[in-house]
């Protein structure tokens, strides 16, 4: 418990508990963070939660950043991400996940600045990047133009099902008859990534039923400074397709940076809803998978 006040306090998140106390102030104090994050508020320290305190305690020079097993995260990426981008160095999405294509990206700065390239955040990279920063950075990203201009591209490739929930066999029957279905089931985020990356798919959508749920709540990608514009596009898209519909409850369209959001390099949507008849379930199905194929 003293780990966790000491973690929230350089972070800004200043506890009145005292000690070994979890009490209505540090719960406060968690549900904050996970909303900075992205993350369900549960007041709750979860694995996911401790993760993402651990991440947030890295700050940029910390530590060499490079290719690693397994991936570094923190903020300290984060940030890397976020200059390289604003320089013009394309890192992929700004995830805070030291992949391939941030050391690509860190590569062509350090080929352009002539520096040794290594791919590692060394030192010497670090005072260019900062140096660069403070010159010549107008504050923009080539991110979000590359994903500006992707949001209505036609990306493709298979669309990957999975998750739990009586929805997951039905979305997948019926995106079979629209174009190539991957029905995953409910593997581990972890699993799901891997396959769809490596499957290169167009999109994913992920399942949760809740069954006290009165709402469907469709996710997607939003977290540090970038957000899925292809993701809040289709989510949107589905919500109002959804309004439309007799016998279904309302949308709710929010940003996030669940796990399984984070973990899949396409655009990936994370679906929860409660239970519903098995004509609205069919319904709802159907209007998921032409949203889906780009069928709204």
């Amino acid at each position: 418990m003293r780990d966790l006040h000491a973690r929230l306090d350089v972070l800004g998140y200043r506890c009145a508990d005292q000690g070994e106390t979890f009490g209505d102030a540090t719960r406060s104090l968690v549900e904050a963070f996970q909303h900075s994050r992205g993350l369900p508020l549960t007041g709750e320290v979860d694995g996911v939660t401790f993760e993402r305190l651990e991440e947030a305690g890295w700050s940029l020079g910390d530590r060499l950043l490079y290719v690693a097993q397994p991936l570094l995260r923190g903020d300290d990426v984060a940030d890397l991400q976020v200059h390289l981008a604003q320089l013009g160095f394309n890192p992929g999405r700004i995830d805070g996940i030291f992949g391939t294509a941030t050391a690509a990206a860190l590569v062509d700065f350090q080929c352009h600045r002539g520096l040794d390239e290594s791919g590692t955040l060394t030192r010497a990279t670090l005072a260019e990047l900062r140096r660069m920063i403070r010159r010549d950075a107008d504050g923009h990203l080539v991110t979000d133009a590359l994903d500006l201009a992707m949001a209505t591209a036609r990306v493709m490739g298979p669309v990957v099902i999975c998750g739990g929930g009586p929805l997951v066999n039905r979305v997948a029957r019926e995106s079979a008859t629209l174009g190539e279905t991957r029905n995953l089931g409910d593997l581990s985020c972890q699993e799901v990534a891997t396959r769809a990356n490596a499957a290169a798919a167009s999109l994913v959508l992920s399942f949760e039923m809740k069954p006290d749920l009165d709402v469907i709540h469709v996710h997607y990608w939003a977290s540090y400074r970038s957000h899925s514009r292809r993701g809040e596009r289709l989510a949107s898209a589905l919500a109002s397709r959804v309004s439309h519909g007799a016998d279904l409850p309302r949308v709710e369209v929010t940003g996030m940076a669940l796990p399984i959001l984070r973990e899949t390099a396409m655009t990936t949507l994370h679906i929860e809803h409660g239970e519903a008849t098995e004509a609205a379930l069919g319904a709802l199905a159907r209007d998921i998978a032409l949203v889906a194929h780009h069928r709204e």
